[in-house]
């Protein structure tokens, strides 16, 4: 079976790479916005901490042999808790002053950390074998579903629905959006504001930490694999909005099916299909799809 000429499992199988990416887009696209959106930081080191993810859970299996799925929880949370640490010695002295400074400490970051893992284990990938229990294809009929890829997808799309409910349905989402704007009034209510933002920015590093442990089985761990991924996640999310939660999932998963449907159509536009499209919308609404115009 074909479409516009083109066979039916060709197409579909683009289409599910366009969605294992746009799942990563999705995941990393958030923490962004979670961290711009609640701190006021544009997070340039997020690549370089989602390459972090990936690294120590190859890590983890080379040196000590810890599989893969105790690593889907240890590698977020040892990089969450390297983001309290940033959190607490560096960024919180730059809250008050103009975004450039955040944005220039996080891209020094992101060179100090890839170039001490690059000096390491040099430029090369590390192959990382996709865990047993999801390894081999269930046949759809018309296609073969690889199981890592579809768990890739499930797995994103559970966490950054948990992230949005949390953040815009629940009472401490409403105290981290209060703390943000109103911090005084919001300690009134004997509320920790600083330890509240620092935790988020943890949150935020560690949601790119999950995404480079999805990523380790799919794309081979290298210490520049944050580098391409960061620069499309940074157009996600001026695309959907900078700050908005629901924007930066809603236009990852859906900038990753368009990616995957240009490689069918127009191969020679994938790799900037993103940008065009977010040079168009920023002509037409400068706040991104979801954002709130000031």
């Amino acid at each position: 079976m074909e479409i516009f000429g083109i066979p039916l499992a060709a197409m579909m199988s683009q289409l599910l790479l366009g969605l294992v990416n746009g799942s990563f887009y999705a995941i990393l696209s958030l923490g962004l916005a979670v961290i711009f959106g609640l701190l006021n930081v544009i997070n340039f080191a997020h690549g370089a901490l989602f390459m972090l993810g990936a690294m120590l859970t190859w890590m983890g299996f080379s040196y000590f042999n810890v599989p893969y799925w105790p690593m889907l929880l240890l590698a977020p949370l040892i990089v969450g808790v390297f983001g309290i640490v940033i959190e607490r010695t560096m960024l919180r002295w730059l809250y008050k002053l103009d975004h450039l400074y955040g944005l220039l400490l996080t891209f020094g970051l992101t060179l100090v950390i890839e170039g001490v893992f690059r000096s390491v284990y040099g430029s090369s990938g590390q192959p990382y074998d996709v865990p047993g229990l999801l390894a081999g294809a269930t046949n759809l009929g018309f296609m073969y579903l690889p199981n890592y890829r579809a768990w890739v997808v499930v797995a994103s799309l559970a966490v950054c629905f948990a992230t949005w409910f949390v953040i815009e349905k629940t009472r401490l989402g409403a105290y981290l959006r209060a703390g943000t704007e109103n911090p005084k009034m919001v300690e009134a209510f004997g509320i920790n504001v600083p330890l509240m933002v620092t935790l988020t920015y943890g949150f935020g590093v560690a949601l790119a930490a999950f995404a480079g442990v999805l990523a380790a089985p799919v794309i081979q761990v290298s210490p520049l694999m944050g580098q391409s991924m960061i620069i499309t996640v940074f157009a996600v999310v001026v695309i959907g909005g900078m700050g908005s939660i629901m924007g930066s999932i809603l236009t990852g998963l859906g900038l990753g099916v368009i990616e995957g449907l240009t490689r069918v159509f127009y191969p020679e536009a994938s790799a900037t299909v993103v940008f065009v499209i977010m040079a168009l919308v920023l002509l037409v609404r400068p706040a991104g799809l979801f954002g709130k115009e000031k």
